[in-house]
């Protein structure tokens, strides 16, 4: 009996050790933080898609990020993830389920006031959420005014968001609020966003003698690229900025002959919840009170006094439109609706545009607007660029680029793909200089950390441009919505765009926020806004560039 005893204790020792070893384990997989007091979507209790974010990147002395602004950069995209794993899609939210109301709809609301909106998020047993992390979108609009503005959800984490909208024409207005994501699809798309880099291949062609090859590429030497050889990979490293690129060694080539580069594929492993988490429930409006707000008018004007100039605060709401004009709260937005009211504002400056199909919007736009700027045939890819007009008239020259690789682009010299930070780099600025860049739309499939250390490259290379020459004029285009797939989720476009904001937020450089423009507009949601959203975009840009 005693004997029997002692392997009895010795069993429960055994046990408990295991079980602090487990405790142990587990919790190293969170990431250390402490939660924010600020209960914004980019503010919340934080689940770290199974710890895979704090060990993808380990700042170091060259990496132009600290420990503490790492950490900071976390904390401040932080997202209340669900407790488990869901093995059914009746306990994912049902928009169809959810409700919102309006406080206080009948009271006396004036221009420049605001209303609360309160949400209840259910599953699709009709049972309210326990917990948050659901993805919401929320506006106000008046469809025949063509007016509309942003606001920002709060999540409570229990079921329960609340929404504040500002007044800010005179006239009806109605509430609308969209889940775009539940939480438990977000959980889906902040897993494979860490843990599977590769969704999205591309293609490096390779070509000498006659010879060649097409093989594999991507951004990071994952297993999936690398396969069973430790030593497959052709790298090239950029000499100025550090930024890495990986191919699969071809058979017969060497690594220099690399000539050119495109789209490969998607491959993505999901499972059949995980499919069917993403592709239902998504992006639907949420019923609730579609009674309209009467909101009388005030003496005063709403828009801002302020001079557009770089080093501004972005509001909530940063504007709203009407009659489909876009007029900003972040400072005295003006229009150009005429070719020689762009042409006179372009005068004798030289614009570098870099970034992705969104920007190229932009040059699009300009170049069919006025007439005297003239595009050159530089016989380069139509899609990747580089693109080059000049206005010989107004001496002006805008040059659009893409962003470099990643890209998911047709076949294209990869001589043509330049990182934005070497541009930056190479560049004397001044006053007559003005640089413009947006990234995030091609990076919504790999790691947070690349992405940030992308972007901690490209600040560097700000600063410096900034500092030898503080006249130039530096302009970052937002993240816009319109994506609702594992490829590119307007979840995962938030999170990198918040990240942007955030390692940016202390430069003096202009922000201009089109989340905010696309999120409240009446157009079909589109990675590529109409025109009149375009021509907003571009009025604002312009603002900035001769706010006189």
């Amino acid at each position: 009996m005693g004997r029997l005893l002692q392997l009895l204790i010795l069993a429960l020792i055994l046990l408990i050790c295991i079980y602090v070893l487990f405790v142990c384990q587990f919790n190293q997989c969170l990431l250390n933080v402490s939660p924010s007091n600020h209960l914004k979507y980019n503010h919340t209790s934080f689940t770290s898609c199974g710890g895979i974010t704090n060990r993808t990147f380990t700042p170091t002395n060259d990496s132009s990020i600290s420990k503490e602004e790492w950490e900071s950069l976390l904390t401040e995209l932080q997202w209340s993830l669900p407790p488990v794993v869901p093995l059914s899609t009746d306990e994912a939210t049902n928009p169809t389920k959810c409700s919102f109301s309006v406080v206080n709809p009948n009271s006396n609301h004036t221009v420049g006031g605001f209303i609360d909106v309160i949400l209840i998020a259910r599953d699709t047993k009709n049972r309210i959420k326990t917990y948050g992390g659901d993805f919401f979108q929320a506006k106000l609009f008046n469809s025949e005014l063509k007016a509309s503005t942003y606001g920002a959800v709060t999540d409570h984490f229990n079921g329960t968001y609340t929404a504040r909208l500002a007044l800010l024409w005179p006239g009806p207005a109605k509430v609308s609020i969209r889940l775009v994501h539940s939480s438990e699809a977000v959980q889906v798309l902040c897993r494979q966003r860490e843990q599977d880099p590769d969704k999205v291949y591309f293609q490096g062609y390779f070509e000498e003698g006659g010879k060649q090859e097409t093989v594999m590429c991507n951004a990071q030497r994952s297993p999936r690229l690398v396969g069973n050889d430790a030593q497959c990979c052709c790298e090239y490293r950029e000499p100025v900025t550090g930024e890495t690129w990986f191919c699969r060694r071809p058979s017969s080539l060497p690594c220099h002959a690399l000539t050119y580069h495109s789209m490969g594929g998607y491959q993505a492993v999901l499972s059949k919840v995980e499919t069917t988490l993403l592709k239902s429930s998504t992006n639907i409006i949420v019923p609730g009170d579609d009674s309209a707000i009467d909101v009388q008018q005030q003496d005063t004007e709403i828009r801002s006094q302020t001079k557009c100039r770089p080093g501004l605060h972005t509001s909530v709401p940063a504007g709203f439109y009407f009659q489909d004009h876009w007029t900003s709260l972040v400072c005295d937005s003006k229009s150009f609706p005429s070719a020689k009211l762009i042409s006179g504002c372009l005068k004798d400056k030289q614009i570098l545009m870099m970034g992705d199909s969104t920007l190229r919007q932009w040059f699009d736009y300009l170049e069919e607007t006025v007439p005297t700027l003239i595009r050159l045939n530089l016989h380069t890819s139509s899609k990747s660029g580089p693109f080059e007009a000049v206005d010989t008239q107004s001496n002006t020259r805008i040059i659009w680029r893409a962003h470099g690789i990643p890209i998911r682009t047709s076949k294209t010299p990869w001589a043509d793909l330049h990182y934005i930070a070497r541009e930056v780099e190479d560049m004397a600025g001044g006053a007559h200089s003005v640089v413009v860049f947006t990234i995030w739309a091609h990076f919504t499939t790999y790691p947070l950390a690349m992405y940030a250390h992308r972007l901690v490259v490209i600040r560097r290379a700000v600063v410096s441009l900034l500092s030898r020459s503080p006249t130039t004029l530096v302009v970052i285009k937002s993240a816009n919505t319109g994506y609702k797939d594992v490829y590119g989720s307007d979840w995962l476009s938030w999170q990198l765009d918040m990240a942007l904001r955030e390692i940016f937020k202390d430069l003096p450089l202009v922000l201009i926020d089109v989340w905010q423009m696309t999120s409240c507009h009446y157009s079909p949601d589109n990675i590529h806004p109409p025109s009149v959203v375009i021509q907003n975009e571009v009025d604002l840009f312009l603002s900035f560039v001769c706010p006189q």
